[in-house]
């Protein structure tokens, strides 16, 4: 079990905030006034006990981008994936692959041939990769990498590469994303940002959200000045397949805080990650 104070342990010092009490948990939860993304219920600046977790209901529970496990914006199928058995996982991939099966044989295909005996597995072990980022926990991911420090100027890693799934065709998207945040008495450990950005990206995603999430997730965490995300990506759904349109690029942004209200630092942003 991931402990449950490893992400948002550390004090904030110098923000603005309105505590307010939420039933969903144990622990009291922080609420930036000067932000955005106020109207939103916030993730709890200490997570509660373990034991929390596991109140009916919690699975799924669409309300906080980090939920009382860790898992950001679960997928209903999330937990159970994340907690099974090596029996449980081995029955998963047996039920995956005899539905690989059969689509080989719904496209005219001979899966009892030599080059297809082994893809129903091979695909269901692959599918199962390209989607780890349901069941990964941001608990683990952050490892308490979060540091006090008086550093209030911009901080950016710019082209991470990122692969995901389109949820429409199911066909890959790739591309580069830049993150970007002004710290407010706290910072990030830089690899950090990379892992938050490949964990959300290895979903079924459309890139709009994919954008919004790492943002959110990263100002709940961080609870900074402002953060700002930035993809660019290439869609194989329109490259392969309908209006077939190599070399077309997709630029989503997604900025909060003073990325938002401040035309001078989203300028700045956006030059440094050009």
């Amino acid at each position: 079990m991931d402990n449950p104070a490893s992400i948002c342990e550390l004090p904030l010092s110098n923000s603005k905030t309105e505590a307010k009490a939420d039933p969903a948990f144990s622990g009291t939860t922080t609420t930036a006034t000067d932000s955005p993304t106020s109207t939103r219920p916030q993730t709890p600046s200490i997570f509660p006990p373990s034991g929390a977790a596991n109140k009916p209901g919690s699975e799924g529970n669409g309300s906080h981008p980090v939920d009382l496990n860790g898992l950001s914006w679960p997928s209903i199928g999330a937990e159970k994936r994340r907690n099974e058995s090596e029996e449980e996982r081995e029955a998963r991939l047996a039920k995956m692959s005899g539905a690989v099966k059969t689509l080989l044989e719904c496209i005219g295909e001979d899966p009892d041939r030599e080059g297809l005996l082994k893809t129903p597995e091979r695909y269901a072990k692959a599918l199962m990769f390209l989607t780890k980022g349901y069941d990964e926990s941001m608990n683990n991911i952050m490892n308490g990498a979060i540091f006090n420090e008086d550093h209030e100027e911009m901080v950016i890693v710019r082209d991470i590469d990122v692969y995901s799934l389109c949820e429409h065709h199911l066909v890959p998207f790739c591309g580069k994303v830049s993150i970007g945040y002004i710290p407010n008495q706290r910072v990030l450990g830089l690899s950090k940002l990379a892992r938050v950005a490949e964990m959300f990206s290895r979903r079924l995603q459309l890139q709009e959200r994919l954008t919004k999430q790492i943002a959110i997730a990263l100002d709940e965490i961080l609870h900074p000045q402002g953060v700002a995300v930035l993809i660019e990506a290439s869609h194989q759904c329109m490259v392969m397949r309908g209006v077939q349109k190599p070399g077309s690029k997709t630029i989503t942004s997604f900025m909060l805080g003073r990325f938002r209200t401040d035309p001078k630092t989203r300028e700045e942003f956006l030059s440094l990650v050009k």
